[in-house]
């Protein structure tokens, strides 16, 4: 028989552990379980159904029984091994860090990776082989911004203590909250960030999420960190302008235009004068200055007040009336949070957010204090980098001008823009107004306007007015 051809020996050697038999001979579970059967094929006349029922059924279980067995044995030899030399047990420990796939961070991880680093590494130019790379010190902080973290003195204690953060500085040191700080607050990377935010924006498009139909405009201020009292007021700048150009003239040229030409010359003059003279100018107290040293004085004066009052008028440009000394490009505006509850005014920046199917697809920073005066600009900066414009747009009263509202129409966009009077348009005492505009009447045959108590208001005169937002009425 086959069965009896079989021997452990052959075919298991070394698999399982064997018993002592009886004659001091080793027998392996294997050979005991033929030898049980044995007993089956030694007559034939026992050759039965219920013995080859019962074979099959045993066989079976020791398959079964086998292949478990195998299994553990493979498994466990993953994580054991036996050392030839010292017969010793070595275990091998997992040490890779092993995150779920539907972790939200390991999300972000994984589309962070598909977009385009070249511009960031060509800015941060600084990088060594020491040095952690960019793509991770910019993965690291935009994770910790989904989790609520913004310190960089926290975002280096969860590079230290959080699983998901060692595993997304791929086996680099740990970030410093320096490095992070650095990288955040580098002026020669903004660009480079701009960059990415874009084209995370343009796989929402490309993969649907995101259409051109519609955009929600909204804004909000934020505060500087320059001190508060640093303010210089266009205003009051102008004034002292037109006065230093005043006496400028006066000392300088009577007639004619004023330019910093002629005032260099005259005090070029005034110095030859004063050296072929041999006048020795003495400073401080106590000492007499002849009538041209003294000239000489308050012209040099007066030219150095001239050209700094025409720096800060450039800085503080057009659209704005105020900056802050220590930071030039910070206006001073209402802030939404007065803790002082006086209005007091605050250095901050305007900035806008443009929201299209739950996602924010732009984000501009202003200088300019008043919400109507940052949309054209921030819509022409969007359709220079989406590289379309939205067909309807979405914004509060805030946003109300004429300029917005001829340059939307221009551009071939609806504006869904609330009216600033729309809410007090709805009260009755504001319908029961004579003088307002919106309660009176355009009579086409007689070519004017029926007032509320019915009488005709016919024109009288043209005179133009000029807007905030720079348009003419």
């Amino acid at each position: 028989m086959v069965a009896r051809q079989l021997t452990a020996a052959t075919h298991f050697p070394g698999q399982f552990p064997a018993r002592q038999t009886g004659t001091g001979e080793q027998c392996s579970p294997l050979q005991e379980f033929f030898d049980s059967l044995r007993g089956c094929f030694t007559s034939p006349k026992k050759k039965d159904r219920s013995c080859k029922a019962f074979f099959g059924f045993t066989t079976s279980v020791f398959c079964f029984k086998l292949i478990v067995v195998n299994k553990k044995t493979q498994k466990q030899k993953q994580h054991i091994e036996i050392l030839e030399k010292s017969q010793q047990l070595k275990f091998r420990m997992p040490t890779e860090i092993r995150i779920s796939k539907h972790n939200a961070l390991y999300q972000a991880s994984i589309q962070l990776e598909g977009l385009d680093y070249t511009k960031l590494y060509r800015a941060y130019s600084g990088i060594r082989k020491s040095q952690i790379e960019p793509r991770v010190l910019f993965k690291v902080p935009v994770c910790a911004y989904m989790k609520g973290v913004y310190s960089s003195r926290k975002i280096e204690e969860l590079c230290r203590e959080n699983l998901v953060f060692r595993w997304l500085l791929e086996d680099q040191k740990t970030l410093d909250h320096c490095t992070i700080a650095r990288f955040r607050g580098n002026r020669n990377l903004q660009e480079a960030f701009e960059d990415l935010f874009f084209q995370y924006v343009k796989k929402l498009e490309n993969k649907g999420y995101t259409e051109y139909s519609e955009v929600f405009v909204d804004g909000t201020k934020i505060e500087s960190k320059a001190n508060r009292y640093t303010f210089v007021w266009l205003k009051q700048v102008s004034k002292q302008l037109e006065k230093i150009k005043a006496r400028l003239k006066e000392l300088v040229c009577s007639q004619g235009n004023l330019t910093s030409t002629k005032v260099e010359k005259r005090l070029e003059q005034l110095n030859t004068e004063i050296e072929a003279q041999g006048i020795e100018v003495k400073k401080g107290r106590g000492h007499h200055k002849p009538e041209i040293v003294r000239e000489r004085d308050e012209l040099a004066l007066l030219y150095r007040r001239w050209m700094e009052y025409n720096r800060k008028k450039a800085i503080c440009g057009e659209n704005r009336n105020s900056y802050s000394k220590t930071d030039t490009d910070a206006t001073f505006m209402h802030m939404k949070d007065d803790h002082m509850r006086n209005g007091q005014l605050k250095p901050g920046y305007n900035v806008q957010f443009a929201v299209n199917s739950g996602f924010i697809t732009g984000i501009g920073v202003f200088s300019n204090r008043a919400a109507f005066g940052t949309l054209i600009p921030f819509l022409t900066y969007l359709w220079h980098k989406h590289g379309k414009s939205y067909r309807n747009v979405v914004a509060d009263s805030g946003y109300e001008s004429l300029a917005n509202y001829r340059w939307l129409f221009e551009n071939g966009q609806t504006a869904f823009i609330k009216p600033a009077n729309y809410e007090s348009g709805k009260k009755r005492s504001s319908k029961e107004q004579v003088g307002r505009m919106e309660n009176m009447g355009y009579y086409e045959p007689d070519d004017c306007f029926i007032c509320k108590n019915g009488r005709h208001l016919d024109l009288s005169s043209h005179y133009t007015s000029h807007a905030k937002d720079g348009t003419e009425r």
